[in-house]
């Protein structure tokens, strides 16, 4: 018992010695390439074994014919595992190339291409990630150029929508200034309305700018969706009268919902503004609320015929109005927009569909302590 422990003492010394040299090795040449490293750690490997072996056997007073033998064995040993270290580095190495070749072209392009052989399971994992990661970048690249479409469509229908007000507003200033106006209260009455449209439009953008800034505050309180609906349906009663539109909100359970009113009244008011313009007359738009394993979906029916399927992932975007505009005359593609961005503060969302005759937008809230 007492040799055998001599034994692994000796052996354990020989091997720890070795281990510390490579183990320094290891942090010197830590920046070189992984077959270095590989390398290192095979001839630690063999190294080690063979001064173990050699410590024990200067211990047993080998013969020197044992101790050639012995150190012969473990030469060939450190060949093989050197060789194997080499390949599997070579290997590895050329794969990591594969892998950063790819990596650098999702970098130029946007686009990745995992290379073609197969690497380690780690190595794997990382060109998954990266895949993964190339593909939310795309998503988030088509995004933005549709954001900065609708922007540049924003900006020319604002700049022409306020340009068609302002003109009139002068004009008709001018003829009041001169004394030329044949029916002066004609002419300020119109000045009133235009000035009306002028501030809806600037309430507009400001409300959108809070939105997309992310400093809308909400007030939300315990309403029940019944007084909401009827409260909107109230407020849009003369436009529906004015287009011979007729306004049904049978539908709508007295569900409670925890949300700001006034902003929610926004919201549906929008919708029923441009379901009421986009109703032909005799037409009918509906209000419905009703429970959903989501939550509570309060939707506004119309008759506008439907909209083309290739518009509506847009009809929601800023400054977005179509071939035929889904916001009043005087808007500026804010209103929908907005109806997102408001809903989505909620914690819900927007959508369209198209139904027979016309499209059915839905908002889709929490119920009031979910």
């Amino acid at each position: 018992m007492h040799a055998t422990l001599l034994i692994a003492l000796y052996a354990f010394a020989g091997a720890a010695v070795t281990g510390l040299v490579g183990a320094a090795v290891l942090r010197l040449i830590r920046r070189r390439s992984l077959t270095a490293s590989l390398a290192v750690v095979a001839a630690v490997a063999v190294l080690a074994m063979l001064a173990g072996t050699l410590a024990v056997a200067w211990a047993m007073f080998l013969s020197p014919h044992d101790l050639s033998v012995v150190t012969t064995v473990v030469a060939m040993a450190a060949v093989v595992s050197l060789a194997t270290a080499l390949l599997l580095g070579r290997w590895v190495v050329a794969r990591s190339r594969e892998l950063t070749a790819a990596a650098r072209s999702f970098g130029d392009d946007g686009g990745y291409a995992a290379p073609a052989v197969p690497g380690t399971a780690e190595l794997d994992a990382l060109s998954r990630e990266l895949a993964a990661t190339s593909a939310r970048l795309a998503a988030s690249r088509e995004r933005e150029r549709a954001l900065e479409t609708s922007r540049r469509e924003l900006v020319a229908w604002i700049s022409h929508d306020l340009r068609t007000p302002l003109a009139g507003l002068r004009a008709m200033s001018e003829a009041l200034e001169d004394g030329v106006a044949a029916d002066p209260d004609r002419y300020l009455r119109q000045i009133r309305a235009e000035v009306e449209r002028l501030n809806d439009m600037v309430g507009d953008l400001f409300e959108l700018s809070r939105i997309h800034a992310g400093t809308l505050a909400l007030a939300p309180a315990r309403i029940s969706l019944y007084d909401l609906v009827g409260d909107a349906l109230a407020g849009a009663d003369p436009l529906a009268r004015e287009q011979g539109v007729r306004l049904v909100g049978d539908a709508v359970a007295a569900v409670p919902v925890e949300v700001d009113g006034k902003e929610m009244s926004r919201v549906l008011g929008n919708l029923l503004v441009n379901a009421i313009r986009r109703t032909p007359a005799d037409g009918t738009v509906a209000v419905a609320a009703e429970r959903s394993a989501d939550g509570v979906v309060l939707s506004v029916t119309d008759g506008c015929g439907g909209i083309p399927e290739e518009d509506l992932p847009r009809v929601f975007d800023t400054g977005w109005r179509g071939t035929h505009a889904r916001t009043p005359p005087a808007g500026a593609g804010l209103g929908l927009a907005i109806v997102r961005g408001i809903v989505e503060a909620h914690r819900g969302r927007a959508t369209v569909r198209n139904i027979p005759g016309g499209c059915r937008f839905e908002v889709t809230l929490p119920l009031a302590g979910a």
